[in-house]
């Protein structure tokens, strides 16, 4: 041993790994997501309980959300792509009188402006306005990369980052509760409070919709800043918050039955698409790649086997031989 050299520690010494857990079974698992924790946070203690390094998610939800993050295990993160797309559906509270860089609660205060004139039928009005479809600018601190890097990414390094547009369709703005919000103080040199308003609301809308740009635009439309202090994901898809479980509940699963479970293939295919019912013979020639007569039904369809697998993925598309419902993705072997 040369000196100044630190001594290699004995096995003994040497602290011992947790032991691996059991691969989980393919599947996808509904997570309520914790506030705080980032998805790829998930990802991270769902890679640990499934025993597995494949595991992805379906739609990222900001440190500040809570609620639906649904998690593919195995094959099931195959199905992540197309759950992606879904509707999804939030309740949130919007803060009426000051504007934040992040438009959330974790940004800075970039405006104040008393909310107290602010009615509830102004409010609905303004909501109104704001659903069907329309064109949403993203938040700026979004994961929208610009040239190459993310737009938070610009934003947090002090840049001014400007998006385009985007087509959205919020098919419900609800407002449930319009109530009196804290006050917080307002211009320095004054020294007076501003009066805020907050705001409970439901959103249904489609994918690619920022509920943080929609607090914003609702402000803008009531002449006043606008964020959110608090948001949760009510569903995504067929996936409801309903069989949606907390990570401390998953872990609690997985030690007292061995090993976590999931959400089987076909079950989690059933809760996303329309289904199509295989014979033996087609399920045999999904398996090996090959075209069926088309559904009929614009989409993506879950094919299922007569033994209640779940067989491919299928969508009528055009082709050699004309519109067939062409598998997208095949999860069963061929045989």
């Amino acid at each position: 041993m040369t000196a100044g050299s630190t001594p290699a520690r004995s096995r003994a010494e040497r602290p011992e790994r947790p032991p691996r857990r059991p691969t989980a079974p393919d599947g996808l698992v509904v997570v309520d997501k914790p506030q705080g924790w980032t998805s790829h946070d998930v990802v991270g203690r769902m890679r640990r309980l499934a025993g597995t390094k494949k595991v992805g998610h379906a739609g990222t939800l900001d440190p500040m959300a809570t609620g639906v993050l649904v998690v593919g295990v195995g094959r099931a993160t195959r199905l992540l792509t197309y759950v992606v797309g879904a509707e999804k559906e939030y309740v949130t509270t919007i803060r009426l009188g000051v504007g934040t860089t992040t438009e959330d609660a974790e940004g800075e205060v970039t405006a104040t402006t008393g909310a107290a004139g602010v009615t509830s039928d102004a409010v609905r009005a303004a909501a109104a306005t704001l659903t069907g479809d329309v064109l949403q600018v993203p938040s700026a601190v979004s994961a929208i990369k610009v040239d190459g890097e993310r737009a938070y990414a610009r934003v947090r390094a002090g840049e001014q980052v400007e998006l385009a547009a985007r087509p959205v369709t919020i098919s419900a703005f609800e407002v449930t509760d319009v109530r009196p919000g804290p006050d917080v103080a307002g211009d320095s040199s004054t020294g007076a409070n501003v009066e805020t308003v907050d705001v409970d609301a439901r959103v249904v809308c489609s994918s690619g919709t920022y509920v943080r740009a929609l607090g914003r635009d609702l402000g803008a439309a009531l002449g006043v800043g606008a964020h959110l202090v608090a948001l949760r994901r009510t569903r995504v898809g067929g996936y409801a918050l309903v069989a949606a479980r907390t990570l401390e509940q998953l872990e609690a699963q997985a030690d007292a039955d061995g090993v976590l479970a999931t959400l089987p293939l076909a079950d989690a295919a059933r809760a996303a698409f329309p289904v199509r019912e295989l014979d033996a013979a087609d399920a045999a020639a999904l398996s090996h790649g090959r075209a069926l007569p088309p559904t009929g039904e614009p989409g993506v369809h879950a094919a299922i086997g007569p033994d209640g697998t779940l067989v491919a993925l299928v969508e009528d598309a055009p082709g050699k031989g004309g519109v067939l419902a062409r598998p997208a993705v095949v999860f069963a072997a061929a045989g």
